[in-house]
């Protein structure tokens, strides 16, 4: 894979999947809503089981990005260990080889931002960005039916992928950020989520700031035979 990274708009399918990037830093500069809306417009275009379309977005810019910013990080900095994902993403004993892929990719990232181990202040506050969007202008809240099963949050993640490399051809880049569900009651308090609505993850969508050392991050893929066989 190549380790440039490319800002610029993806030509076809292969480079929009080969240059996205789950990126850590964004500019300041506004993304139009009309840019925003024909991404997941075209994205709901993901299929589903007998075309369900499990989805739901929330949208949030402006004065609500901001609100559901400021809410979350004061909430991240009570740390008062009782926000909890019902999501349940990872799993609860770490096992080889994920634990060490887990941990390389932390490692990779804090090298980067020269983050020491047992340096919890810049840690805390690297984790904290989380809860800026890494400055993205906009902010993307998932949302999924709790009654749904196993086979609409596998629908889900084709619909999210859709949209990563649809921003993508638009010159946009996304982080997809599990984070966002720890904090699901803040999260409701601030957006007019349902009780009926399970909050998956939060996604930052914007321009990359190419100034930024962490955008340079290209983590690896483990070599084809190793996840694929091959049966004739």
């Amino acid at each position: 894979m190549s380790q440039h990274v490319n800002y610029d708009s993806s030509a076809t399918v292969s480079d929009a999947v080969d240059t996205r990037r789950s990126l850590r830093a964004f500019l300041d500069k506004p993304v139009p809503h009309e840019t925003v809306a024909r991404i997941l417009q075209t994205a709901a275009r993901a299929p589903s089981g007998t075309n369900m379309q499990p989805w739901k977005t929330y949208v949030v810019t402006g004065d609500s990005r901001q609100r559901l910013c400021e809410a979350c990080s004061v909430a991240f900095d009570e740390q008062s260990g009782s926000h909890k994902s019902e999501v349940g993403y990872y799993p609860e004993k770490w096992f080889d080889p994920y634990l060490s892929r887990r941990r390389q990719v932390g490692w990779s990232l804090y090298g980067l931002l020269d983050i020491k181990k047992g340096d919890r202040e810049r840690t805390h506050a690297q984790h904290r960005r989380n809860y800026e969007f890494f400055d993205a202008p906009v902010g993307l809240m998932f949302t999924l039916h709790r009654d749904l099963a196993t086979g609409s949050w596998l629908d889900y993640g084709m619909f999210m992928q859709n949209i990563m490399l649809l921003a993508r051809e638009q010159g946009l880049h996304t982080c997809p950020q599990a984070a966002w569900a720890d904090y699901h009651t803040v999260v409701r308090e601030v957006l007019p989520i349902g009780a009926e609505e399970i909050v998956i993850c939060g996604m930052a969508l914007g321009y990359a700031d190419p100034d930024a050392i962490e955008n340079s991050l290209v983590t690896e893929r483990v070599p084809l035979e190793e996840h694929v066989e091959f049966l004739d």
